[in-house]
């Protein structure tokens, strides 16, 4: 079953459901948001199948072309977004970059930062761009949403909680972050709104691409026309999103619509001329992999980070070339102070 939400009915948009080729869509009965169904996912999702296996079969009335450009992201806010870095080959690369050593705690306790969830970027919104001298960046991800996690869940409780996959673009600032993280208090200004994918979708969609706690398949990155890169989701991902949810939910309960990401996609490869997708590598999921490579390997980074203009998309496709969740497409534009 794929979800996505129309930019139309209020801040929350309206819920409907959409064909597994994303060239049809209804608006469901069964729950007007996501939200409403998140909460209510028990009583709703057979209903929710019922109608999605109606529209499949071209029998849903009133269903319309599904047009990812009249979305707002499958949750246009949601009750908490946390996002870990579970793919430690993105971690070493940042640390290495500026002569630090990954600490051995790393490989046995997630990293897991707060983010903003009041609001999230449609997947075909501009990115507003402040100031050229942030660091603006892309960073491509993977990320589930929980149904209500008890505190101190198992790894079984909190596999059993997933209830859909999306993509993420996780909007990061990189210049601003070194001060921040200085602070000793965690990102704030340095992770503005993230966009999410067209649509997200339940687990049996991925059919074997879903092993129970990692989503294998490449993730495309197309950065100003170019294939910037295509990691596996699946490979180097140190802690599966079961163990990132019990994680997340040592010391507090989570509530249904918990969005939790895995952190920028990561795959090991043989350094900076072996790495890019040109080169025969899978190339990466964000700028500043490609510039750490370089401030290790050339002694300073040299490619510069997104401008107003540039346009990045991310996207995963299925073994016949299909998109599954749609693609995330935006353009970076100059912030006007009438933007949202």
């Amino acid at each position: 079953m794929k979800l996505a939400t129309l930019a139309e009915g209020g801040r929350d948009g309206r819920l409907v459901l959409v064909t597994r080729d994303l060239a049809r869509a209804v608006r469901a009965r069964a729950a007007t948001t996501m939200l409403e169904a998140m909460d209510r996912w028990a009583e709703v999702e057979p209903q929710l199948r019922a109608e999605a296996e109606a529209l499949e079969r071209g029998r849903a009335q009133d269903a319309f072309p599904f047009d990812p450009r009249a979305c707002a992201a499958p949750f246009p806010r949601t009750w908490q977004w946390a996002d870990g870095s579970a793919y430690l080959n993105h971690v070493e690369l940042v640390r290495r970059a500026r002569g630090a050593a990954m600490p051995p705690s790393f490989l046995t306790d997630p990293l897991l930062y707060q983010g903003g969830s009041d609001r999230f970027l449609a997947p075909c919104e501009p990115i507003p761009l402040i100031d050229q001298a942030h660091g603006l960046d892309f960073e491509a991800e993977v990320a589930v949403v929980t149904g209500d996690v008890p505190m101190a869940a198992s790894i079984e409780e909190a596999r059993a909680a997933i209830r859909l996959v999306l993509l993420v673009n996780d909007v990061s600032l990189r210049n601003l972050i070194p001060d921040e993280l200085a602070k000793g208090f965690g990102f704030f200004n340095s992770k503005p709104a993230s966009a999410l994918s067209p649509v997200a979708v339940t687990l049996d969609e991925l059919g074997p691409r879903w092993d129970g706690d990692r989503v294998h398949g490449a993730v495309r990155c197309t950065l100003d026309g170019e294939l910037f890169g295509t990691p596996d989701a699946g490979v180097d991902m140190q802690f599966g999103f079961p163990e990132l949810i019990a994680h997340a939910a040592k010391t507090r309960s989570l509530a249904a619509g918990t969005i939790l990401g895995g952190g920028t996609i990561s795959n090991r490869q043989g350094g900076l001329f072996g790495s890019s997708v040109a080169n025969g590598g899978v190339g990466y999921a964000c700028i500043a992999e490609l510039r750490m490579y370089e401030a290790i390997e050339t002694g300073a980074p040299r490619t510069p980070f997104m401008r107003a203009g540039s346009r990045i998309r991310i996207e995963m496709l299925d073994e016949e070339g299909r998109s599954i969740f749609g693609a995330i497409d935006q353009e970076v534009v100059r912030f006007e102070r009438t933007m949202r």
